[in-house]
């Protein structure tokens, strides 16, 4: 690469140049794997200065080193406005991170009741017996959150679409409500990624991937990443290091890996989930699509209005039948796995059961609930498989 580009390029190109710097690669095309702990000094000088020089410096291991630090700025270009970001072990471990960077004793965190459940889980648990208050809301209250935001509301998650069933948030509503109380606003935007959903320009404050899923893509490593709005980095980064977090230099290596395909992948998940979603609509066995492109889907219009388009994730519910008639849908399928996480390139079906997860709202589907990974087979192929579980769902039903 010779020069800079003089005009905006498009996502692929994005995810092909960022975080490819000189410095990082060594000249060669994707960042090599540097492991190590100890970091040597040529003086005590030179070591003294490194101690407060926390921005991309060869300091000692936990603080990573340019295997890590070409992700992480990968990751932030893909936000226009982000200030920094911090990788982790695991999805889970940056959101326990990014809460406990602005939450403290006394104050209060707003949920929406359709969070994933590790997270209501950290919440309700850890954060609990921390003196942090955990509270839940129903996603589609939109500007309606001013409401709920008290003299001791520190921060507000958002996870759009939510888990298992897809509600779409109003994020620029709750956003909007949030900064007039001087409240900090996070968002799980693992199911969009940045390329679908920029959340830093949108005005979030903390946006949270689970970059095991989309970031990697192949389902070989864990990873997370929390990327900071303008005026919190320094807050997310001191946590993190004291709670001594860091992201295994093999596993951001294939984050970097995964994430210059990142693009095209997720344009075949989309075409593939909404031609399954779309032919699953139709089908006598169904009741209803939780996918967040189709009309019927809670929170449509605001996908429509905010989204430059969907994943490979959605869960439909069953027309009646029983646990035991989707248990011998789930069972025969040939293509799909059954297995947690997503974000792969296979196919995963596992069964949900939401209701079990919420707390102010309430759900009343006709039957049970499935939710779908489409991965990258071919999509003829998996209609075939999931017509001959319908068919097995049919008979098990009679």
């Amino acid at each position: 690469m010779s020069g800079p580009i003089d005009r905006p390029v498009g996502d692929a190109t994005r995810v092909v140049l960022a975080g490819r710097r000189k410095e990082w690669t060594g000249g060669v095309v994707n960042p090599p794997v540097w492991r190590g702990s100890t970091i040597l000094y040529d003086s005590v000088a030179e070591m003294r200065e490194r101690v407060s020089d926390t921005h991309h410096k060869f300091f000692y291991g936990r603080r990573g080193l340019p295997t890590q630090w070409s992700l992480a700025d990968a990751l932030n270009e893909l936000e226009p406005g982000a200030e920094g970001t911090f990788l982790y072990c695991s999805g889970v471990a940056a959101i326990a991170a990014a809460f406990l960077a602005v939450l403290s004793a006394g104050d209060e965190l707003l949920l929406p009741d359709t969070s994933y459940d590790p997270t209501r889980a950290l919440a309700t648990g850890l954060l609990k017996r921390l003196g942090i208050t955990a509270r839940f809301y129903d996603p589609l209250i939109g500007a309606g959150i001013a409401e709920l935001i008290g003299p001791a509301t520190r921060a507000i998650l958002m996870e759009s679409p939510g888990s298992l069933t897809f509600e779409v948030q109003d994020v620029p509503a709750i956003v909007a409500a949030a900064k007039a109380r001087g409240v900090v606003t996070l968002l799980d935007n693992t199911w969009a990624t940045p390329l679908l959903f920029p959340a830093i320009g949108l005005g979030v404050d903390l946006t949270i991937l689970a970059c095991t899923k989309y970031i990697v893509g192949h389902s070989d490593a864990m990873l997370g990443s929390v990327t900071a709005g303008p005026g919190f980095f320094a807050r997310l980064r001191d946590t993190s290091f004291q709670l001594g977090q860091v992201a295994s230099p093999d596993d951001c290596y294939l984050g970097s890996r995964g994430l210059r395909t990142m693009a095209v992948r997720l344009k075949q998940h989309e075409a593939s989930a909404l031609r399954i979603a779309r032919w699953l609509a139709e089908q006598p066995q169904v009741a209803a699509v939780f996918h967040p492109a189709l009309p019927d889907c809670p929170g449509h219009d605001t996908f429509l209005r905010d989204f430059r388009g969907s994943s490979g994730l959605f869960s439909f519910a069953l027309n009646g039948g029983s646990d035991a008639g989707r248990v011998a849908l789930i069972d025969g399928l040939a293509l799909f796995g059954i297995g947690y996480s997503w974000g792969g390139f296979e196919s995963l079906a596992v069964p949900i059961d939401p209701q079990r997860h919420r707390s102010v709202t309430r759900r009343d589907d006709a039957g049970p609930l499935v939710r779908l990974q489409i991965g990258l087979e071919d999509p003829d192929d998996l209609i075939a498989d999931l017509a001959a579980g319908l068919a097995r769902f049919e008979t098990a039903r009679a």
